[in-house]
């Protein structure tokens, strides 16, 4: 990542440029500091080039905002990328940090002490998001529940002549090294959500394929079976344990169960 110092009268705004992760905490850590024995105790974070940012990066934004603040000072961010803004706003980030849309209106917020005015993050591409994708391992659940929807599939096929996969999207509630919950809405198979509970009922296996987003790139792959269903008016909420995971992707999970672990710490200290 490389940091760039843009000086003003009364603050500065630092613009960071690349991936955002545990090895340059130190770095931005070094700028606030000379930034401060300067006397400047006002800063804007740019983040508009920061392609990736991981829990280690946020925890130190949330130590910042406390270390200036205890000067009297003020830290906000204006421009953060689409994956930056998803990541604050997902672990509650927003709530302490004034996230602007212009260096304009981050400088007016900076400098004249207004209260953090977080804005809507704007539409979530699936890289942004905690998205789980899932399909039975057995497809006659599809033809049992989702006749039209499996149907379509016969006639979607590829040039080898087999038929596309059914697929549903739901988002990721909490993940460790057994399993992970997700919730669906029904997406648009029309299913109301006593039957969405027995499309995926407990005992059942399903392949599922999801992000860890501030922790590594791409999608893992495992297989699960459904532990727990519970209908809400919306849709569902669905708890399930790994049964076939490869050794690599455990470990991923295990790091990121503890990043978030220590985010969470950081971000209860910081706005004790």
């Amino acid at each position: 990542m490389h940091i760039s110092v843009e000086p003003r009268d009364e603050y500065a705004i630092l613009h960071l440029r690349g991936e955002f992760d545990t090895f340059y905490v130190t770095l931005l850590q070094q700028e606030i500091d000379a930034l401060a024995k300067a006397g400047i105790v006002r800063v804007v974070l740019n983040l508009r080039l920061v392609r990736y940012i991981n829990s280690t990066a946020l925890g130190a934004l949330a130590k910042i905002r406390k270390q200036l603040e205890g000067k009297g000072g003020k830290v906000v961010v204006s421009r953060p990328s689409p994956f930056s803004r998803d990541m604050m706003v997902k672990v509650g980030l927003d709530r302490v940090l004034g996230i602007y849309d212009s260096d304009e209106a981050a400088s007016e917020a900076v400098t004249q002490g207004l209260a953090p005015q977080a804005q809507a993050p704007g539409e979530a591409s699936e890289d942004q998001v905690a998205t789980v994708l899932f399909s039975p391992v057995e497809s006659t659940r599809i033809e049992h529940f989702l006749p039209e929807s499996a149907a379509h599939a016969k006639m979607q096929v590829t040039k080898e002549k087999t038929p596309t996969a059914w697929s549903g999207a739901g988002r990721m509630s909490s993940i460790d090294v057994h399993g992970l919950r997700f919730t669906w809405n029904g997406g648009t198979s029309g299913l109301s959500p006593f039957a969405m509970g027995q499309f995926l009922a407990i005992g059942t296996d399903w392949r599922l394929k999801f992000r860890l987003p501030m922790l590594a790139k791409g999608y893992r792959e495992v297989v699960c079976s459904i532990t727990e269903v519970e209908e809400r008016p919306e849709g569902i909420k669905v708890g399930t344990t790994f049964k076939t995971i490869d050794p690599a992707t455990r470990e991923e999970i295990k790091q990121y169960a503890k990043d978030l672990a220590y985010l969470k710490d950081e971000l209860k200290q910081a706005t004790d």
